[in-house]
């Protein structure tokens, strides 16, 4: 089987994710290079650990970066401290106000309070990389290089802590806005107001997305062992109840040759996992990627990984 649907004019942003060592990273960018060859393609790596690079064979970092080569397709890797630093320096004014007008800090307990990094900003300020990056609409297609599972399950439920963090920024406000409505008899609303409305939308836009199955579709990558089949179950139980449901499933490095005793021995020992990925997500398109005799890097290599993913002459590409 091939990954089907992903050629959809409707399908904007497209996730991978799975455990640690699965290969996502390769499945990710050998997907964006196919569908760069007919749409203009953004790869995002929200991974700490970037290895994008590493896979492209090409610098990249916190910048968009054409790939030369490819049809159509751009890399940025995300660096979520980064990300913090340029929305607080654009939002400075706002971020002070709020904390002027609802604390008892002074001027250098702010700039102090401001400078600190708060627990799960990585994943809100990563998606709020991606949903800026969909809004200004430079590109069709979107392809995210998540981190292992637990930063992947993060980045998904990151619209709701920023959404917790606005509800209690706006009851701030209201009692801001009962202290003055209370002394001058009227409230205009200010910078502040206008930043966390659109901080709102942003959430809103974001969860949009997310829940709807035409714009959004979350691929799980696994191998042929019983954890990464264990975590991958755990995953997409996790997603189904955000309403983020998966369609098919990358099941990496599977033993294609018996021309070798190890070979043999190795493809006898994944047989039964093989069948348990079947009954176990018996719903989803499950793509089997064989395993390839030399590290997947650069493009010549990522051509072959996209050759299988979207044409499923597995056995044909199985390198020995």
């Amino acid at each position: 089987m091939a990954l089907k649907g992903l050629e959809n004019n409707d399908l904007e942003l497209i996730i991978f994710g799975g455990k640690g060592g699965v290969g996502k990273t390769c499945c990710a960018v050998a997907t964006a290079l196919a569908l760069s060859e007919n749409f203009k393609t953004l790869l995002i790596s929200t991974d700490p650990a970037h290895s994008v690079s590493d896979c492209l064979e090409q610098q990249v970092g916190f910048n968009l970066v054409k790939i030369g080569g490819t049809g159509n397709l751009s890399v940025i890797e995300v660096v979520a401290e980064e990300a913090l630093s340029g929305f607080i320096a654009e939002h400075q004014g706002e971020l002070k106000k709020l904390l002027e007008t609802s604390t008892a800090l002074d001027d250098a307990d702010i700039e102090e309070m401001l400078s600190l990094t708060i627990p799960g900003i990585d994943e809100v300020m990563s998606f709020k990389t991606i949903i800026d990056f969909i809004e200004e609409g430079q590109f069709e297609k979107y392809v995210v290089d998540t981190a292992p599972t637990g930063h992947a399950l993060r980045l998904i439920s990151s619209p709701k802590m920023l959404d917790e963090w606005i509800k209690v920024a706006a009851k701030i406000r209201w009692k801001y806005r009962y202290m003055i409505t209370s002394f001058s008899g009227s409230y205009q609303p200010d910078a502040v107001d206008t930043f966390l409305l659109g901080l709102k939308k942003t959430v809103n836009r974001i969860e949009n997305i997310l829940g709807n199955n035409t714009k959004c579709e979350f691929i799980p990558v696994c191998i042929p062992e019983a954890m990464a089949i264990l975590e991958t179950e755990r995953l997409l139980s996790i997603l189904a109840k955000s309403e983020i449901i998966g369609r098919q499933i990358i099941v990496n490095n599977v033993m294609a040759s018996d021309e070798c005793e190890y070979c043999k021995r190795r493809k006898a020992g994944q047989l039964p996992y093989l069948k348990e990925i079947s009954k176990t997500f018996e719903n989803l398109n499950m793509v089997e990627v064989p395993m390839f005799a030399e590290e997947i890097k650069g493009i010549a290599a990522l051509g072959k990984l996209k050759e299988v993913l979207f044409k499923a002459e597995t056995n044909e590409h199985n390198i020995n």
